[in-house]
């Protein structure tokens, strides 16, 4: 019984997942592709200028009619195509992925961390993973538009990024363990609130001994564009896991009221689902 609901739990976890991907893909085209144009539009402008050659000489002039500009480098995939099917692309596959192994998590801390209810641990677990899989990497590591950094450090970028979302969701699973300890001792708010002190704390550490991200932004690049970039990357993430607690909650509610109540489960067990068939 425990397997099935977890697999039950699992396969809407990925559903709510991919609904929320589709939320954030119309968010990020709407709010995010802008910047992300503009940032590329900044880069072309500074190349152009960089390799604009110097005014020729007036004996010269032949020869510097008959230099070419260097040939531009074919995309392999166009803009059109980037900014629709593969962002679309990216962000449900994103979306899904981060859904399944949610809906795991909420498997592991239900009825774990106090009386609350299948939605409502379903939106502590999806406020537990944007914090600690998104929005503290974030505060290291802010997201920098495509066209800023420099593609010869996106590897040590990469793993550095990668590394403060492991410490950040180590350090929230120690923060639920030491709030559940503490509990009996200091009762649940108290509890709470020292475990989430200790989190922004072993966190403001973690920022410390982390190296900074030597790949700065130019002085040069607008900075009001890479503001709306960043607010853009934090909205997009805030619309998928606000839409992915809700609707994991009302799916995970359902199903664990079917699997705790018989009676209800014998009624409708003729009937299909009408989400999942």
């Amino acid at each position: 019984m425990y397997a099935s609901t977890v697999r039950g739990l699992l396969v809407r976890g990925m559903l709510a997942g991919l609904i929320a991907g589709l939320f954030a893909f119309a968010v990020a085209y709407v709010v995010g592709e802008p910047p992300v144009r503009g940032s590329i539009a900044v880069e072309e402008a500074t190349a152009a200028k960089e390799a604009a050659p110097a005014a020729p000489a007036a004996g010269h002039a032949g020869h510097g009619a008959a230099a070419a500009p260097a040939e531009e480098e074919e995309e392999l995939v166009s803009r059109p195509v980037q900014s629709t099917v593969g962002l679309a692309t990216g962000v449900l596959v994103y979306g899904v992925a981060l859904g399944g192994i949610a809906s795991l998590a909420f498997s592991f801390v239900l009825g774990r961390v106090g009386g609350f209810s299948p939605r409502g641990t379903a939106a502590l677990t999806a406020a537990g993973a944007f914090t600690t899989v998104y929005f503290v990497p974030f505060l290291k590591y802010p997201a920098s538009p495509p066209a800023v950094g420099n593609p010869d450090t996106i590897g040590q970028r990469t793993t550095l990024f990668f590394l403060m979302i492991l410490l950040s969701v180590l350090l929230g699973v120690g923060a639920i363990i030491l709030g559940r300890r503490l509990a009996p001792r200091l009762g649940n708010w108290n509890a709470t609130l020292t475990a989430g002190a200790g989190f922004v704390v072993a966190a403001a550490l973690a920022f410390l001994v982390l190296p900074d991200n030597t790949d700065a932004v130019k002085p040069e690049f607008p900075a009001a564009l890479l503001w709306e970039f960043r607010v853009a990357s934090v909205t997009v993430q805030v619309v998928m896991w606000v839409v992915f607690g809700i609707v994991f909650g009302v799916l995970a509610q359902r199903l664990l009221a079917q699997r705790t109540d018989p009676a209800g489960a014998q009624a409708t067990a003729a009937q299909p689902d009408p989400v999942l068939g």
